[in-house]
């Protein structure tokens, strides 16, 4: 192995004194390393989107949303609530209930459709709270509203602004015995959670004052819940059995399927990405390794004339090959780590919400995929090493002395 070692640092040196395999090498290493970067850099940001815009729609919604179908109103919460924890209390760690209108929101300036949402204090602190960059210091709760940021920044609206709501009453159209409910907020906080489906276009008031804006006194729009360690799926599964018609049970990842199943749509590509990444790296190292098969068959002549075993001449290509995938290896993941670390702490690329739901390309650093990738390149790029370096054991001594 010592003497095979030795030989292989020669080769190596020789090839940096050769401007062509020089130039070759060098585009082989590059290669290994931006396939490499390319595909780290894509699965970090696929993580980082699944991760973070699951994170915050889990955080700003619960786990379990009951409505009725149609999104008709639903009665009595207290008792339903009750039902429901008497049947699943040993699951369930918070149920509280909401209302959920389509209103028409007008500031000074501007005026616009929003959806509103009525929500308890309890769960209000527990899911949204978290999320406030600004609020106010009047400890005045009365007709309060909490709005999103871009939302905020659309009609021109600060904290202890006052804004006008008009809502139907009883979900239906205003007559004169109905009249359109009117009430006037006051901008109690604003907050962001840098996807764009909920800092535009929603706001939030007090569950008991929703209920007599909308005309609901005894009514709800449904109820969320945050169950404990059961499955979401099968919870949720349960849950429309026990209440049957007109409840209607989902988990967070049915009432957001599009997102979801977007990211998993752009994960889609990824193994076709690596294998044809891998497929490039192949070649490289196979046409470099043969180049230098070529350059150095006067030699290989001469190490075989002097009784050098094929198993050796073909572990000095393997370790010359060693050379090439070590070295694009470590600048591939050392550019890609540093790339996706400045990405997560600086956020220097951003994006349009509206488009990604996000603010900025979010990265996820999970190590056990730069293993795999890892462990992936370095098993095709040896295999295919082993081509130029079986050609080299084919060659005659006696022509590969004599070629020039």
């Amino acid at each position: 192995m010592k003497l095979s070692l030795f030989i292989s640092s020669r080769f190596i040196k020789s090839q940096k004194e050769s401007k062509l395999i020089s130039s070759v090498s060098f585009i082989t290493i590059s290669g290994i390393a931006l396939g490499l970067i390319v595909v780290l850099l894509a699965l970090s940001i696929l993580d980082g989107f699944e991760k973070v815009i699951s994170e915050k729609i889990s955080n700003f919604n619960s786990q379990i949303k009951v409505t009725g179908f149609g999104n008709r109103n639903l009665n009595n919460p207290e008792t339903v609530i009750s039902n429901i924890q008497k049947k699943f209390k040993d699951e369930i760690n918070l149920i509280e209930p909401f209302t959920y209108k389509l209103v028409i929101i007008k500031s000074k300036k501007i005026t616009d459709g929003i959806n509103l949402t009525g929500l308890t204090k309890k769960y209000f602190n527990h899911s949204i709270e978290k999320y406030l960059i600004e609020k106010s210091k009047n400890e005045n709760e009365f007709n309060s509203i909490y709005v999103g940021k871009i939302l905020s920044e659309k009609l021109k609206i600060k904290i202890d602004d006052k804004v006008t709501v008009f809502s139907l009453r009883n979900n239906k159209p205003p007559t004169i015995d109905n009249p359109p409910a009117i009430e006037q907020f006051i901008v109690k906080g604003i907050y962001e959670t840098g996807i764009a489906v909920y800092d535009d276009g929603n706001a939030i008031i007090d569950f008991n004052l929703s209920q007599k804006l909308f005309g609901m006194e005894n009514e709800f729009s449904g109820l969320n819940i945050e169950i404990k360690n059961s499955d979401p799926n099968n919870f949720a599964v349960n849950l429309q059995d026990f209440l049957d018609y007109p409840f209607y049970v989902r988990t967070i990842y049915q009432v957001h399927q599009n997102i979801f199943t977007w990211i998993e749509l752009q994960k889609k590509p990824i193994p076709i990405i690596l294998g044809l990444i891998i497929i490039v790296a192949l070649f490289n190292i196979v046409g470099t390794l043969l180049m230098v098969v070529l350059d150095k068959t006067n030699q290989i002549g001469i190490l075989q004339s002097m009784g050098l075993s094929k198993k050796k001449l073909i572990s000095i290509f393997i370790l010359n090959s060693n050379y090439f995938i070590y070295r694009g290896l470590l600048i591939g993941n050392l550019v890609a780590l540093i790339l996706s670390v400045l990405q997560k702490y600086f956020n220097i690329i951003s994006l349009p919400s509206k488009v990604y739901f996000v603010t900025s390309v979010p990265v996820s650093i999970n190590l056990i995929n730069y293993l795999i990738v890892n462990l992936i390149t370095i098993l095709v790029a040896f295999l295919s090493a082993f081509i130029p370096a079986y050609i080299s054991t084919k060659i005659k001594p006696i022509n590969a002395v004599r070629f020039n």
